[in-house]
């Protein structure tokens, strides 16, 4: 894991640097103003990690300011570095094969600014357009028929990715709770990543309060993710039990002696731990075989152990379908089902895009998802 946040915070730093260096340069018709830029892009670069690691001793005000500041600028920073770099591409092949107009090159420091300034009017428009409809929650349903003839039917909803934290906040997290409570669910199902922050910070900003109020006739139940494991596993899953939330970390549930839940601890267990989570098969060799099985896993990374151990039903999430478009054309590359529904052999598969976010509060090209399944057999 220590490789993972030296390899990240490397990449971090030149891409920062690079769009840095671009946008200096684009500045050089009005120089008296670089001073300026050096000084806003230094602070929203460097918000979100001075947050972090300094979040015991920053007062609350000041330590969710820079989390709000840090989180949209990896947005920004995002679509800033793609398009700076297709700009650069452009401008190598146009060394080469002279296809741009003359009129780009007559002037060229107004035509840097211009360009400049361009992508960051559109950047800021999809910005706007991707926090709105991050707040718009949409309600899939899915209906999984597991007889011909079903005698029973189970309402069950199922979210993932809600990553409550001082962005995804108890304003936020009070219309997901309202929102589910009107679907009327038998059962709720969480599919890890509850939580983006350790559970002393939830605790003294109550932030996660909400979770309280929701209303199942059967219970609710999450599994870890990898956010879980990054805030301290033990703790965070101490903390939300309080809160009503039932975890099930590398155990079975039986439901209303009809059908079990098996909850997977996440993937990146071993990474934190050094401890493997079990084998999908050691937690479903004791169960009935006519009893239906909805298994849990946050991250879609084996579909087929799911269906070689003879699962009903996997949910699943982690993906977020990418979040920022066109970021989704690498989750599809790198999951078999970066979201949405599969059937695949007698298994049926659903991969979340995530209630909330991370990072930047913003959603483009995907939804923030509620699952209403309808469950019969």
């Amino acid at each position: 894991m220590a490789v993972f946040f030296t390899i990240f915070f490397s990449l971090y730093t030149l891409i920062n640097t690079y769009i840095f260096i671009r946008g200096w340069q684009s500045l050089s018709i009005f120089p008296h103003l670089r001073i300026f830029y050096a000084f806003i892009f230094v602070i929203a670069a460097s918000s979100y990690i001075l947050a972090k690691v300094f979040s015991n001793h920053l007062p609350d005000f000041v330590y969710s300011g820079l989390v709000w500041i840090g989180s949209f600028w990896f947005m920004f920073l995002f679509y800033f570095f793609l398009s700076i770099l297709l700009i650069d591409i452009i401008r190598l092949l146009n060394h080469f094969l002279k296809f741009l107009p003359d009129i780009f090159y007559q002037k060229p420091e107004q035509t840097r600014f211009y360009v400049a300034l361009a992508v960051v009017l559109i950047t800021v428009s999809f910005s706007i357009y991707g926090y709105f409809n991050r707040l718009n929650i949409k309600v899939k349903e899915l209906e999984i028929n597991l007889n011909e003839n079903p005698t029973k039917e189970y309402r069950i909803v199922f979210f993932s990715d809600l990553h409550i934290s001082v962005v995804n906040n108890h304003s936020f997290l009070k219309n997901v709770v309202e929102r589910i409570n009107s679907l009327n669910p038998d059962l709720i199902l969480i599919g890890g990543d509850l939580i983006d922050e350790k559970s002393d910070k939830l605790r003294k900003l109550k932030l996660a309060d909400e979770l309280k109020n929701l209303k199942s006739k059967l219970g609710v139940y999450s599994i870890t993710g990898n956010h879980e494991y990054i805030n301290q596993a033990d703790s965070t899953v101490k903390f939300l039990s309080e809160l009503g939330i039932k975890f099930i970390r590398d155990e079975v549930v039986l439901v209303d002696n009809s059908f079990y839940v098996i909850g997977r601890e996440d993937f990146s267990k071993n990474s934190f731990t050094g401890i493997k989570r079990k084998s999908l098969d050691e937690l479903v060799r004791n169960l009935e075989k006519d009893k239906p099985k909805i298994l849990l896993d946050h991250q879609p990374l084996n579909l087929n152990e799911a269906v070689e151990n003879s699962i009903d039903l996997q949910l699943s999430g982690h993906t977020h379908h990418g979040q920022i478009a066109p970021a989704n054309l690498i989750t599809k590359k790198v999951y078999e089902l970066s979201w949405g529904y599969k059937k695949k052999g007698n298994t049926h598969f659903y991969v979340s895009s995530g209630i909330g976010t991370w990072g930047p509060p913003i959603k483009i090209g995907n939804d923030a998802e509620l699952i209403l399944i309808k469950l019969k057999f």
